[in-house]
C-alpha cells in the first residue's frame, strides 16, 4: 500500500525522499506527452488532505447539493487501522477532520465527518465519510466544487491524472491495463487498475483521487505500488490472473476503481448495498 504516515516528521523525510525517487517537483510529475493532445488542466480543487493519506470531496451522478458530502479515500486509510480481510464498515460515527484545498493546493478550510458512511479492504480499498456539510455549504463557503463520481468503467490508455492533496502533486500517466485480482499481505482486490510508470506515486498519495484527464471525473482512486520487488507481500503487491498465474511488477503504481460505488448510494447520498446492480461487499 501507499503507506499511511505517522505525524509531521514521518511527513518531511518521506518528502525529502520522495522527491528523489519520484524525480517529481513538488507541484507536479512530468506528464505523459503520448496523451498530451487530450491533457486538460487539472489541479486541486476539491482535494483534501488527511492527517496520513489523501483524499477529495466527491459527488455521485444522482447527488444533490442539499445532500450531506461525501469524501472519499482509501479503507487502509481509516483513522482506526487497516480493516482485516473480510470486514466492511458501515454508518460507524467518526469526527475526523480533512482539509480542503483551492485550485493552487492552498488550505481554505476545515470539513468534518459525521460518519465512515463505507469502508473496506476486501474486493476493494475505499473509505467513504459522509460530512456534516452539504455540497452546496461547501461551494457557498469556500467556491469549490465537488469532483464528480464516474458511474462507468475505465478504459485502457486513457489519460489520468492521481492528485494528491496530502503531498500537493499531481502526478501524470495512463491507464496501462487492468488486474484480475490484485494480492497484497491478507488483502486481495479486483479488476485494479495498472498505471504506466510515470506514475510513480509513493507513501502519503494513498487515496488520492484518480482524474480522468479528457471528462474530469474520478475513475479510480490510488492505493499501492509495489516498492521492492517482493512477491505479494505488503507494500509489494502482486497481480494474479483467472489461471492463478503471478506477476511482480516491481515499481508499478495500482488504484482501485470507484465506478462500482455509484451503484451503492441512493438518493439523499444514502448507502443502500442491497440496490440493483451494487456489488461492494456486504458486512
Amino acid at each position: 500500500m501507499r503507506r499511511p504516515l505517522i505525524g509531521a516528521l514521518s511527513a518531511l523525510l518521506l518528502g525529502g525522499a520522495g522527491l528523489a525517487t519520484a524525480g517529481v517537483t513538488p507541484a507536479a510529475a512530468a506528464p505523459d506527452t503520448s496523451n498530451a493532445t487530450r491533457v486538460k488542466a487539472v489541479d486541486f480543487a476539491g482535494t483534501v488532505a488527511l492527517s496520513n493519506c489523501s483524499g477529495s470531496v466527491v459527488r455521485m451522478p444522482n447527488s444533490a447539493d442539499s445532500d450531506p458530502a461525501f469524501v472519499l479515500s482509501n479503507g487502509h486509510c481509516l483513522e482506526t487501522g487497516m480493516p482485516g480481510a473480510g470486514q466492511v464498515i458501515v454508518d460507524r460515527a467518526s469526527t475526523r477532520s480533512f482539509t480542503l484545498l483551492n485550485s493552487s493546493g492552498s488550505g481554505v478550510g476545515t470539513l468534518r465527518a459525521t460518519k465512515i458512511a463505507y469502508a473496506t479492504m476486501t474486493d476493494t480499498d475505499v473509505s467513504l465519510y459522509q460530512l456534516s456539510s452539504t455540497y452546496a455549504q461547501i461551494q457557498q463557503t469556500y467556491g469549490i466544487k465537488a469532483l464528480q463520481l464516474s458511474d462507468s468503467h475505465p478504459v485502457q490508455g486513457t489519460g489520468i491524472n492521481v492528485v494528491s492533496g496530502y503531498w500537493k502533486r499531481i502526478y501524470s500517466c495512463n491507464i496501462d491495463g487492468f488486474v484480475y485480482r490484485l494480492k497484497e499481505d491478507e488483502w486481495t482486490w479486483k479488476d485494479s487498475v495498472r498505471y504506466t510508470s510515470s506514475c510513480n506515486t509513493i507513501g502519503g498519495t494513498s487515496g488520492s483521487p484518480v482524474v480522468d484527464s479528457a471528462t474530469g471525473k474520478v475513475v479510480a482512486v490510488n492505493n499501492t505500488g509495489n516498492e521492492s520487488g517482493g512477491r505479494c507481500t505488503l507494500n509489494n503487491p502482486c497481480e494474479v490472473d483467472a489461471s492463478g498465474n503471478v506477476t511482480v511488477r516491481q515499481g508499478i503504481n495500482y488504484a482501485q476503481e470507484t465506478y462500482g460505488i455509484t451503484k451503492c448510494v441512493a438518493a439523499g447520498n444514502k448507502i443502500n448495498l442491497s440496490l440493483a446492480g451494487c456489488e461492494l461487499p456486504k458486512p
